[in-house]
């Protein structure tokens, strides 16, 4: 399965590609072990899905980046030393949330708490909270590409990048872009592991 690799396959998405950036994401997250221990019920996952994505992208250091024909969808935060994205809301959900997420919220109230202290906030860096590529076109170099085009210009301007990864599958997709664990996996109850990865800028 070909696909071209090239930065021309990478975009940033405009405020009309919000849509598309949601549906990409949701679907590719889909059954992701994370995912379905965050929203059990299949039924109602990609709804629930799509409001937790929704905040990313209108985030005021918010990225959001398309690959290919809309098959790939990356979200990246730019943050300053000492910021995190936990940081207006640590200890609990946004307002009305409890509604919208009702059983699930308590989980993601609990993963939130456990990943706000393994955040590094002692330097300026970026953070991808979410990358993903449509279940049809995963393993075409849609989630390399994207990588590729945002941390050439990381290394540039010698930003690290932070992430979680939440599947053995993309745990190794990006040790093999120069992430490295940091720390031990979180575990939350009986979650799935969620791996902390720390890649400093490479020269």
């Amino acid at each position: 399965m070909a696909v071209d690799t090239t930065y021309a396959s990478v975009r940033r998405a405009e405020v009309a590609d919000q849509q598309a950036v949601l549906d990409v994401l949701t679907e590719a997250f889909m059954n992701d072990p994370l995912a379905c221990w965050l929203f059990p019920d299949a039924r109602r996952r990609g709804r629930l899905q799509a409001h937790f994505y929704r905040p990313l992208l209108t985030h005021p250091a918010a990225e959001a980046y398309l690959a290919g024909r809309r098959e790939g969808a990356s979200v990246w935060l730019s943050l300053a030393a000492g910021r995190t994205p936990y940081e207006e809301h640590p200890d609990a959900p946004e307002a009305g949330e409890e509604t919208v997420y009702g059983e699930n919220g308590a989980r993601l109230l609990a993963l939130g708490q456990a990943l706000a202290p393994r955040h590094p906030a002692r330097e300026p860096h970026l953070y991808l909270p979410c990358m993903g590529v449509l279940s049809g076109r995963q393993g075409a170099g849609l989630g390399s590409a994207m990588l590729r085009h945002r941390l050439e210009r990381a290394d540039a301007d010698g930003v690290a990048v932070y992430l979680e990864a939440s599947s053995p599958r993309s745990r190794a997709l990006y040790q093999r872009h120069g992430f490295g664990d940091l720390g031990e996996p979180v575990r939350v109850a009986d979650s799935p592991p969620l791996w902390p990865m720390w890649r400093p800028p490479h020269r």
